[in-house]
């Protein structure tokens, strides 16, 4: 494990696995909340010295992981796919997905122009046609997630791969608007990284 996407808002961490999970600790006020975590004990030590921790926030309803444990460990509530206002934290939830097979919402914290999305988005080959810096999910290319298209990020940050800090709102309307024309290339990304 190794940390990443180091800001004043906050850090992430992720592991050294093909999909290299990614997750986050994000600092709102005196109040730190973990967002989709793979345990590791360095970041929970971490997160706690930023402030009091308020939840654990699961974008994805299959996105387990370890946020169970890491919320029990911590004390807090662990939240599963978020919709309404979790008491004064400064985050909005984006619809990405509600059906029986894919439950998503983005978090989007208007002040810092943070967007967190869990597997919408991602970094790494698996989600990126050749040339992309940040690509839309295979399996929603041909759809790509509408409620994201009125947020304008100066940070971008996801559940699968390092964060997009440079011209990310660029970056994260690139990808929306190309998502359908890049497929082909998507998908030929998603067979060479397996």
């Amino acid at each position: 494990m190794r940390f990443c996407d180091e800001q004043d808002f906050g850090f992430g961490w992720h592991d050294d696995e093909r999909m290299q999970r990614t997750s986050h600790a994000l600092v709102a006020g005196d109040g730190v909340w973990v967002i989709d975590p793979v345990a590791w004990s360095e970041a929970e030590e971490r997160a706690r010295s930023f402030g009091e921790p308020r939840g654990v926030l699961q974008l994805l309803d299959r996105h387990d992981r370890d946020c169970a444990a890491v919320a029990a460990r911590l004390g807090v509530p662990h939240h599963v796919v978020p919709t309404g206002k979790l008491g004064a934290a400064p985050f909005e939830f984006l619809r990405i997905s509600r059906n029986r097979l894919w439950r998503e919402v983005a978090l989007w914290w208007p002040e810092p122009r943070v967007l967190v999305c869990a597997d919408a988005l991602g970094t790494i080959a698996f989600f990126c046609a050749p040339g992309e810096r940040l690509g839309v999910h295979p399996l929603l290319r041909l759809r790509p997630p509408r409620a994201l298209r009125r947020v304008y990020p100066e940070h971008v940050l996801m559940g699968h791969g390092e964060g997009v800090h440079e011209n990310a709102s660029a970056a994260l309307h690139e990808a929306l608007r190309t998502s359908r024309r890049r497929l082909p290339g998507a998908l030929g990304s998603v067979f060479r990284s397996g």
